[in-house]
């Protein structure tokens, strides 16, 4: 009698099987023809708008005056470490927001590498120039002292 009386239970609850089982099937199951029982949904994460985020934070804030935060995290599946990022999230915007802006045009990327490109070069011109003058004063030097120079070697060889 207790045998048909829980299985007559498990079965207008869904179940099948024995009472130990967790299968859901029957009445409990609405798309049971359509879908593979091996196959499992992936799992998606969920992704929170920048208005759901401020929402769900005023929300925490309230509730948190009002003593029932852990509460209201379980109801929304959100954990305390999701609510303390969206606040340095909301700060680090509010800071960029509040930040002064630079008037006038932007820079472009092309001119300001053109200027970086002429500064190189007109440093690189000084120091040949450079180069260059020393390199005449020690051929005036080797010829004063009568040394060989590198234009004499080369016509030797």
């Amino acid at each position: 009698m207790t045998s048909s009386l829980n299985d007559s239970m498990n079965r207008s609850v869904g179940f099948s099987g024995t009472p130990g089982s967790h299968r859901v099937s029957g009445p409990l199951d609405t798309d049971a023809s359509s879908r593979d029982p091996e196959v499992f949904a992936i799992g998606r994460r969920r992704q929170f708008s920048a208005s759901e985020k401020r929402a769900l934070l005023a929300e925490a804030e309230r509730r948190k005056a009002a003593g029932t935060l852990g509460a209201f995290c379980r109801e929304r599946r959100i954990y305390s470490s999701m609510l303390s990022s969206w606040r340095k999230q909301l700060g680090a915007a509010d800071r960029v927001a509040l930040a002064p802006k630079q008037r006038g045009p932007k820079p472009d990327a092309s001119a300001r590498q053109v200027l970086q490109l002429t500064r190189d070069n007109d440093r690189l011109r000084r120091r040949l120039e450079r180069a260059e003058l020393i390199i005449e004063a020690q051929k005036k030097l080797c010829v004063a002292l009568g040394l060989p120079t590198s234009d004499d070697r080369t016509d030797e060889e």
